[in-house]
């Protein structure tokens, strides 16, 4: 699973670099990877990533700086921010989704849509009991 998973993780950071996110390093791609549709909390998205609220923070504050993210305030909060993603970062995204659906597609050639199908019923009925954020 993580061999398969770091696999379509490079080929969808390789795609977003090809469409001109060059200035995006993994380590960034992988904290906006953990973005919620209508923001996140810094705090959230360092427990995501497994790093510190300082690491995650400063990661957010060049994501800023680059035009990917923007701060807004949490509308269940008003002292906190969220963390949200821009028109660019979106625009962005559709070129890593391109491409991880382009992979799925092999993947599914390669085992069949039955097993395909399978799989992808396995990995959801896995996030039950291995993601916390599901």
């Amino acid at each position: 699973m993580y061999v398969a998973s770091r696999s379509l993780e490079a080929r969808a950071y390789d795609a977003v670099v090809a469409a001109g996110a060059t200035d995006l390093t993994p380590t960034q791609a992988r904290l906006i990877a953990q973005i919620d549709p209508d923001g996140t909390r810094v705090v959230t998205l360092a427990a995501r990533a497994r790093t510190t609220k300082q690491s995650a923070t400063s990661i957010v504050d060049q994501l800023e700086r680059a035009g990917y993210v923007e701060r807004v305030p949490d509308p269940a909060d008003g002292r906190a921010k969220l963390v949200r993603l821009t028109d660019h970062a979106r625009e962005v995204g559709v070129a890593a989704q391109v491409e991880v659906d382009r992979a799925l597609g092999e993947w599914e050639a390669h085992l069949g849509a039955d097993r395909m199908r399978d799989l992808e019923d396995t990995m959801r009925r896995l996030r039950e009991i291995t993601d916390p954020w599901a």
